[in-house]
């Protein structure tokens, strides 16, 4: 058999694995690259398999970190089966075309520059055709349930508590007469967190690829977060300012309207007549989703509805679905509290309300989740003075905050705590889904603690698994790590060229003519050399 690992390895984002036996392809994921400079190109690649020769897609959420390239794996020949939970593929039918949507508008707004620069268009990633099409690859199935995929695998998904639906995956896959486990953690959820159950625990495993986001850090507890969120939104609006909370769509702004819910029937609550904005037509649509699956909630929360207590519903909650209406919220006079999409803040109608808000030295910015580096998130949170919002420059004066509390993912000790339940410990671990110093850290306390073989898994890897106690790390082979050191330097390059053709432009009137057609045509060489060089990129199998 064969491991491999394609994205989500020393990164965080780009989820996508592959098991190979000596007859099936199986798919773990297939997500989307995010945040840096060089996740559209990572993203454009062709996928190192065949997307034809993959027999079934095991999906274990609908996070786009881990669904996003499904339509493009469709649209390159994927005809399998795509297993996943009944909420996820509910939730990926919402998700699914409204990525597609904004790779639309995205590839829309990039090829007028391009057209006014005499540049080449660019193609959509896909489209929300291409999405509505992926979905009919979906095969519903429950937790806990063993499903026997064919003579050879079996798959049983396990509830991770990070988001509604999502799934711990244990597979067992049989070669030459020996059956080998291998559990995929998916994204293990945060103990004690609004609406979720804590993460399933696995009794055992030959081999596990484990997630470690927060591999390196240590989580407040979700009461205190509460009262934290409290203090904020109270001080911000004694001043008259705004409450901005970028906002993943799904999971986190649930959990975020069940703590103001919570909030605002406090009978020493002074927020009761604030209004609470929801403004990601997205995020209406997965509330009405989670209202449908009430069954997955936690006691608590099943408990609270029980008790006639809707958590997602309370006096002064507004649910923004049209442009018009977003735009509104930025004329309303006093405080409001206003819960937007997307979460790391570089796409959606969040923009607007932090390029009306982050100036302003009485408003607040609340970030409530994981912010991927390069985000507009990650910069405004690693303390940039300003940032530029749709061409605009905009100076930070509001006050900015952290809550590590409602984070969806496992802490350190989380992630250590889950690892120890199991009586059977895996021959290895692959950690994976996290930064270098999280997967280094959370290497050593899980080698230290356990006295077990860890293996950081690298982009574009491949691992021989002999047995079930044993495996051999083949060398990976030139893949995604140096198409995004290439793919680096041809958009520096790129970005040299285009500020030579302003200065050219700029000064043509001061030029001689022959000059300024020299120059032309050498950048229109440089120009067509790099589109060359990004087609070998894209072409290589």
């Amino acid at each position: 058999m064969k491991l491999s690992f394609y994205g989500a390895a020393e990164m965080v984002t780009g989820s996508c694995f592959l098991l190979e036996t000596d007859k099936h392809k199986i798919l773990i994921d297939c997500g989307m690259f995010q945040g840096d400079a060089d996740s559209d190109d990572l993203n454009r690649n062709v996928f190192d398999f065949e997307p034809s020769k993959i027999d079934f897609l095991l999906l274990t959420h609908a996070h786009i970190d881990h669904s996003g390239r499904i339509p493009l794996l469709v649209k390159r020949g994927f005809k399998g089966k795509i297993l996943a939970t009944k909420a996820t593929s509910e939730l990926c039918s919402i998700m699914l075309p409204d990525s597609g949507f904004i790779q639309e508008m995205e590839v829309e707004w990039i090829n007028r520059k391009r057209l006014r620069a005499g540049k080449p268009l660019v193609e959509s990633l896909y489209t929300v055709a291409d999405a509505e099409n992926s979905l009919k690859y979906f095969e519903p199935i429950n937790y806990d349930d063993i499903i026997e995929v064919n003579e050879e695998i079996e798959v049983r998904y396990r509830d991770a508590g990070h988001i509604l639906g999502s799934a711990i995956i244990e597979l067992w896959a049989k070669e030459k007469d020996e059956k080998i486990k291998f559990v995929f953690s998916g994204d293990l959820g945060n103990k004690d967190i609004p609406i979720m159950k804590n993460p399933s625990l696995i009794d055992e495993a030959d081999y596990l690829v484990m997630e470690t986001t927060y591999g390196n850090r240590f989580h407040k507890e979700t009461k205190n977060t509460m009262l934290l969120l409290l203090d904020i939104i109270t001080h911000t609006i004694e001043k008259g300012g705004n409450i901005v909370i970028p906002s993943f769509a799904v999971g986190r702004t649930q959990e975020i309207l069940y703590m103001l819910n919570m909030l605002k029937e406090s009978k020493f609550s002074k927020i009761k007549s604030i209004p609470v904005y929801v403004d990601s037509p997205l995020a209406i649509n997965a509330t009405n989703i989670f209202k449908n699956n009430q069954n997955l909630f936690d006691d608590d929360t099943k408990a609270l509805i029980r008790s006639g207590d809707d958590p997602f519903e309370f006096p002064n909650l507004i649910f923004t679905k049209t442009a018009d209406e977003s735009k509104a919220i930025n004329f309303h006079e006093g405080s409001s509290i206003i819960v937007s999409a997307s979460g790391m803040c570089d796409a959606g109608r969040i923009k607007h309300h932090l390029k009306h808000n982050l100036w302003r030295g009485n408003s607040s910015v609340v970030f409530v989740g994981y912010q991927a580096k390069g985000t507009l998130g990650r910069r405004i949170l690693e303390g940039e003075k300003k940032v530029k919002i749709f061409g605009e420059d905009i100076h930070i004066n509001c006050n900015i905050y952290s809550l590590n509390g409602l984070s969806g993912h496992a802490d350190k000790n989380g992630l250590l705590d889950w690892f120890s339940t199991f009586d059977k410990k895996p021959v290895k671990v692959f950690l994976t889904h996290g930064e270098e110093e999280p997967l280094r850290e959370f290497s050593q306390a899980l080698q230290e603690k356990f006295d077990t073989k860890v293996e950081i898994a690298s982009i574009g890897q491949t691992v021989e698994i002999e047995s079930a106690m044993t495996s051999i790390s083949t060398t990976p082979r030139r893949g995604y790590a140096e198409d995004k050191a290439i793919a680096r330097q041809i958009n520096e390059i790129q970005m040299m060229l285009d500020t030579l053709q302003e200065a050219v432009i700029e000064n043509a009137k001061q030029m001689d003519y022959n000059k300024i057609h020299i120059l032309t045509e050498k950048m229109k060489n440089i120009q067509s050399g790099l589109i060359d060089i990004g087609s070998v990129i894209n072409d290589r199998k």
